[in-house]
């Protein structure tokens, strides 16, 4: 009776298991089809189901709009808010995911507060504050986006640590480590999935955001969703602003493809 049980869940499951990857691969291939079809069309006007024309005549175009430093000044803005809130979130997500706080829940409140208040509200609050302190605009916008990327990488890691047994880095250090060694060495690496969870995470945050950079940095740092935001309020260039959306797609959709594939090599390796 149990054998069929379990061969009739089985038989349920089997759809799901083709349906959902198919849903996912839909959800994320519509909304690009339009980018990639304006990306490609030199004309495409009135009621056309289809470009008239197709050229590159908007890949050029931006280029001359400064494609390539934006991405440039993206990747650095990301890395730099990477570099901040994922230790912070380590240390974070291991007191709250190991219960070495008394009174965990107002820490939680505390760090879920950016993610709750509106982005526009806190930036334009602090925009006074860093006004009246002087802080230069290029290091205001990383310290507010590490603010806005620490619940991500905080509660990522509580849920790394909540999966991790304490007693294996006790057992480093009974056999001999320090506490930072036993750390470093033991439970850093069998936390290495969730780490770059939250790394991905907080370089996502930067690399996307859009409110914070413009308000906090005053227009002067040209990243690419400033680009894009520009491109698609003033210029009425369908074909340039589809542009400049796929070039800031790409390199987080190939990372993507490339973090996972090495995690199924790796889960591959560890059942061989």
């Amino acid at each position: 009776m149990r054998r069929r049980a379990a061969l009739r869940a089985r038989t349920r499951r089997q759809p799901l298991r083709t349906v959902t990857p198919a849903l996912l691969l839909l959800w994320l291939v519509v909304p690009l089809t339009p980018l990639v079809l304006w990306a490609g069309a030199s004309r495409w006007s009135g009621t056309a189901g289809l470009p008239q024309d197709l050229g590159l005549r908007a890949w050029q175009e931006a280029l001359d709009a400064g494609m390539i430093a934006a991405l440039a000044r993206s990747g650095l803005l990301g890395v730099a808010v990477a570099l901040i809130a994922t230790p912070l979130g380590v240390m974070a997500g291991r007191a709250l995911g190991w219960r070495l706080l008394r009174r965990p829940a107002l820490p939680s409140v505390v760090l879920l507060g950016p993610v709750v208040l509106a982005p526009f509200a806190v930036a334009m609050g602090l925009d006074v504050v860093i006004l009246r302190l002087g802080i230069p605009g290029e290091l205001a916008v990383v310290l507010v986006l590490s603010v806005f990327a620490l619940p991500y990488t905080t509660f990522t890691m509580r849920a790394t640590y909540l999966a991790l047994d304490p007693a294996l880095e006790e057992q480093a250090r009974v056999l001999g480590a320090s506490s930072r060694q036993a750390r470093r060495r033991v439970t850093l690496p069998a936390a290495t999935t969730g780490l770059v969870t939250a790394t991905g995470l907080a370089f996502l945050v930067g690399w996307s955001d859009y409110a914070v950079t413009l308000l906090i940095g005053g227009g002067q740092i040209v990243t690419a969703p400033m680009l894009i935001g520009s491109s698609a309020a003033g210029s009425g260039n369908d074909s340039l602003t589809s542009t400049l959306a796929i070039s800031a797609s790409l390199p987080p959709l190939v990372a993507l493809a490339v973090f996972t594939y090495a995690a199924s090599r790796r889960r591959t390796a560890a059942h061989s």
